[in-house]
């Protein structure tokens, strides 16, 4: 698969503006319909659509009356969003320091709200619940945050009587959460990661059984322990369900000892359905920045990536994530120099380096005053350079699995220097340890090697 990021001949009309915590759900295979969101500390209530046969971005012309006099539901963030048919079904979410406990749909054949009264056990208001669609009639809800608590109910709601009833589980149960993610797969709700009582981020997967009515299942929870490399503890990351693949991507986790705050993620992850397990996804060309509580989509082979937020920054770029032989990876896709130490030697899972396209002068130019600086001739034959492989230096091996909280097997070691290279990007010079300077020396001068010596 390679990451490309989407440019001016992808698409046509008015782009979304930047975001994080927004909704964007597939409707048929016409079109993504993306809804609210924060950003510059106040939040939205705009609609953004992609045509997906014509390429087209546009804003579509919404009405409607809610109870309030309103034509569609209030700014909001961190609320849920299912597509039924044409239908696009929105509850909860925050606005202010308000958790909501509305209920919308909007019809996108004639783009019209309609703010439902609905029957039967109501659900909280609450805000960073997960939700799914149970086949082309009813949708499953579990957890989130009202404000006072995390929440563990489950409820399904019926969009044909518009009525909710919540779920009566026995036996054991997942620790109550908020901003995981919730995924029907088959006949069962798989729920993963989030953030919950007390705190921490959590990275367990848990199956929920007793949803479809033709079963006669009673309702339970199993926890899974699948084989493979597990995502790490993780919240606001995605989980788009492609194929026989589901595909994690992002988040945020507990930052371990070399930071005070949370680390943001730009791995993917995916579960494959056939053989169960996890599976590291190998990726080429330069990667989204890392970030959370952003959006993905399928769209047919293809996973288009909108917004997100990294700490410090609203995104509101979009990237695809494409199978190698489709025509926007064969784009050539120039690399900015800041990202030079992360894109111009790409490793694989097997550890050999694949070296990417010639540069023009300009780009060459900081990676030749960093040679200077460190004093390695360019002249210099592969035998004359002393200098540990990557996959040999232990220190950069303990950094980067601290770094991720844990420590990890060797064939997870990859995803794991990537986010210690990831945080050296980020990190101010006054804030690298003196610990991380052998091993940062080191992996700068790797960059230079396979750059000027490993072309033969």
């Amino acid at each position: 698969m390679h990451w490309v990021k989407a440019d001016s001949s992808d698409f046509s009309g008015n782009l979304p503006l930047p975001r994080s915590g927004h909704t964007a759900v597939n409707v048929g295979k016409s079109k993504v319909v993306i809804f609210g969101g924060f950003a510059d500390r106040r939040f939205l209530d705009d609609i953004s659509v992609y045509d997906i046969e014509n390429k087209l971005w546009f804003t579509p012309y919404c009405t409607g009356s809610g109870s309030d006099g309103q034509a569609g539901p209030s700014p909001r963030a961190f609320h849920v969003a299912v597509a039924i048919d044409c239908n696009m079904f929105i509850f909860g979410g925050r606005t202010g320091s308000k958790r909501l406990g509305d209920f919308w749909m909007l019809d996108t054949d004639i783009w019209q709200w309609s703010e439902l009264t609905s029957y039967g056990d109501l659900p909280s208001p609450r805000e960073f619940a997960a939700a799914s669609a149970i086949g082309n009639r009813k949708i499953v809800m579990h957890g989130g945050w009202d404000g006072k608590k995390w929440l563990s109910d489950v409820y399904i709601l019926d969009t044909i009587s518009l009525e909710w009833m919540e779920l009566s589980i026995s036996g054991s149960a997942p620790p109550p959460r908020c901003g995981h993610s919730a995924t029907m797969v088959e006949k069962r709700l798989l729920i993963f990661g989030g953030r919950g009582g007390g705190g921490p981020i959590m990275g367990d997967l848990w199956a929920l059984k007793g949803l479809i009515e033709e079963e006669n299942e009673t309702p339970g929870w199993t926890q899974l322990k699948l084989p493979g490399q597990a995502p790490s503890p993780r919240c606001g990351h995605t989980v788009t369900s492609g194929g026989h693949y589901l595909l994690l991507f992002g988040g945020h986790g507990t930052g371990g000892w070399l930071s005070r705050y949370d680390i943001y993620h730009n791995d993917c992850i995916i579960l494959d359905r056939v053989s169960v397990q996890w599976k590291l996804l190998t990726t080429s060309n330069a990667l989204p920045l890392p970030r959370a509580y952003h959006s993905m989509t399928c769209i047919g082979a293809r996973y288009l990536l909108f917004g997100g937020f990294d700490g410090k920054s609203t995104f509101g770029d979009l990237w695809w994530l494409v199978p190698e032989d489709d025509s926007i990876a064969k784009r050539l896709v120039s690399a900015p120099p800041d990202i030079l130490s992360e894109s111009k030697s790409v490793t694989t899972l097997s550890g050999s380096p694949e070296s990417s396209p010639k540069e023009s002068q300009t780009e060459q130019a900081p990676i030749l005053e960093l040679q200077k600086r460190l004093g390695i001739s360019i002249s210099s034959s592969k035998a004359q350079v002393n200098l540990v492989d990557e996959m040999e230096d232990k220190e950069l091996h303990e950094l980067s699995s601290r770094l991720a909280g844990e420590t990890l097997p060797t064939r997870d070691q990859f995803a794991c220097i990537q986010a210690l290279r990831d945080h050296w990007r980020r990190s101010s010079e006054s804030s690298i340890q003196l610990q991380e300077l052998g091993p940062l020396l080191r992996d700068y001068q790797r960059l230079i090697i396979h750059k000027y010596l490993c072309k033969s």
